[in-house]
């Protein structure tokens, strides 16, 4: 069984922390940035925003369904997010990296997916279709990630 891997990055016209609190709320930020019919039906069944929090939702490749159940770690909060499969043979890992450009105004982000093909020949048909199918998906995923988190910029104090 080999791994496949996939990722795509932009940056982004939006504040870093601005960005990486729509990624990490999962009841009302990344809901929304998840490409419709690509990625869907995103179910919280537990906690909600950031590490320790439980997800379910699919994925649509090529017409075929597929299940995700995953947790979800933060081992660098602020910057790293880490969605993995829980008691999965796919141990699918997301990982979504958010680094400041420009004093902190304009942020690149990358999204990064490992897992692990099936045996056989599905695992190769995955191996060579995936790496195809799925950086588009990520690149509008990065899309609406932007135009999600420009919404949630909050305005700048100012003094009078």
């Amino acid at each position: 069984m080999g791994q496949i891997k996939v990722k795509a990055a932009a940056v982004l016209n939006a504040r870093p922390e601005d960005v990486y609190a729509t990624i990490a709320d999962y009841r009302k930020g990344h809901p929304h940035i998840l490409p419709k019919g690509s990625l869907y039906d995103l179910h919280v069944e537990q906690g909600g925003y950031g590490a320790d929090t439980i997800i379910r939702f699919k994925a649509r490749v090529l017409g075929v369904e597929r299940s995700f159940y995953q947790r979800v770690s933060e081992p660098e909060p602020g910057k790293v997010l880490v969605e993995q499969d829980i008691n999965s043979v796919h141990n699918a890992v997301t990982t979504f990296t958010v680094t400041p450009l420009e004093q902190g105004q304009k942020s690149h982000v990358e999204i990064s997916h490992t897992e692990n093909a099936s045996p056989g020949l599905q695992g190769f048909i995955e191996g060579v279709v995936t790496p195809i199918v799925m950086p588009p998906v990520f690149r509008k995923e990065l899309k609406l990630l932007e135009a999600v988190a420009q919404k949630r910029e909050t305005p700048l104090a100012t003094s009078n």
